[in-house]
């Protein structure tokens, strides 16, 4: 747990610096931060239970070395018998999946190819989550932390505060309409943000041979259904007793078959782990799915972002905020919207106001043919 609490604290310390410097949506903060920190920590969990402790023991009743045994299974992997886990436990089998493999007819072997690579690969998810983050952020530039000059705060001195403000007035109104490209790159970063986490939801179905798309559907179901009919399925994916088969030369030279039965302690960790990660990435597809409508309609309606900027900035008058979607375009609206997260409210307003005088008096940014009508992106 100290481990875990000093890469958290690391985590906080790296990012301190530009930590209050909003430059992306609650949503992408939780593919890209919570599910990143999520996996890390699982990741780091994994591999401590994997490196301090036994990943596996196995039982053998014969002349074979624990340690040569334990080594071999863990590398060539374990099995279980399909067919076993339908069967009443403690009369027909001593544990689901296991059984006789070498019983009459043939037999489905489900082996556990994945047990050894948990820890390596929640980390390979984590890189994979926090990649389109990087990307918006070399993108970004410091865009937002270079406009905003500390106005977050407040509280300078009224002489600073207007050079500040002058400043950034300045800015929008050299570079209006030029930030479309800008706001367009923050959304392929959402709309990889979905491709991503889709992606993974087949990556871990690969991983685990095709049942991890309807495994929390599984669960759901298995919790609804009689104790007599029906089968764990975390146990089915998560086997926590396995066999495995371990053969050597004996004394004469013949080749001898050893059967073991091994115990996987870290499956009893990754079931809740991956039923966990199950929920989350169904939640955060649906969330995505959500603001990626969003930001379509965003892009297509120049009213509803009078009406959303008006809803999130009741200080900024509306025929300020109409004056200023009239005259410019998406990307300035977004810039705007994200300066306006991150600088202090009053402040904000002030800005937003000048500037809508500034283009209320000057015709220097008019778009020709769409006078008295909102502009479109």
């Amino acid at each position: 747990m100290e481990f875990l609490r000093g890469v958290y604290a690391f985590m906080q310390v790296s990012r301190s610096s530009v930590s209050h410097v909003k430059i992306d949506s609650p949503v992408f903060r939780l593919h890209t931060n919570a599910t990143v920190i999520l996996l890390i920590t699982f990741s780091i969990a994994v591999t401590t239970r994997q490196y301090v402790g036994n990943p596996i023991d196995c039982v053998h009743t014969r002349d074979i070395p624990e340690d040569v045994l334990n080594t071999y299974c863990w590398i060539h992997s374990t099995y279980t018998v399909v067919d076993a886990f339908m069967k009443k436990q403690g009369s027909e089998v001593p544990f689901p999946g296991v059984h006789n493999s070498q019983g009459r007819g043939p037999l489905t072997i489900k082996h556990t190819k994945y047990y050894q690579w948990v820890a390596f690969t929640l980390f390979f998810q984590a890189i994979l989550f926090y990649t389109p983050r990087w990307l918006w952020k070399s993108w970004e530039g410091g865009k937002i932390h270079a406009l905003i000059m500390d106005l977050d705060i407040g509280i300078c001195s009224e002489a600073e505060k207007k050079q500040k403000k002058k400043l950034l007035l300045d800015y929008l109104w050299e570079n209006l309409r030029y930030h479309n490209w800008w706001a367009y790159r923050y959304y392929v970063c959402e709309l990889l943000a979905l491709i991503n986490v889709i992606g993974q939801m087949f990556l871990m179905n690969r991983f685990f041979d095709g049942e991890f798309m309807t495994f929390g559907l599984k669960v759901i179901d298995y919790m609804e259904t009689d104790q007599e009919d029906r089968m764990d399925p975390m146990i089915y994916i998560f086997p926590r007793m396995t066999k495995c088969t371990f053969f050597k030369y004996g004394s004469s030279g013949e080749v001898e078959k050893h059967d073991a039965i091994c115990i996987l302690p870290l499956n009893v960790v990754n079931e809740k782990i991956y039923i966990f990660l199950w929920f989350w990435f169904i939640l955060l597809t649906f969330l995505t799915l959500l603001t990626l409508i969003y930001r379509v309609v965003i892009i297509f309606s120049p009213r509803m972002r009078v009406y959303l900027f008006r809803m999130r900035f009741r200080l900024v008058r509306r025929d300020a905020i109409e004056i200023i979607v009239r005259r410019s375009k998406m990307g300035d609206w977004f810039l705007l919207y994200l300066l306006g997260e991150n600088i202090d409210t009053v402040i904000f307003r002030d800005v937003v106001q000048d500037l809508a005088n500034r283009l209320g008096h000057n015709q220097h940014h008019r778009v020709p043919g769409l006078k008295g009508e909102i502009q479109d992106a």
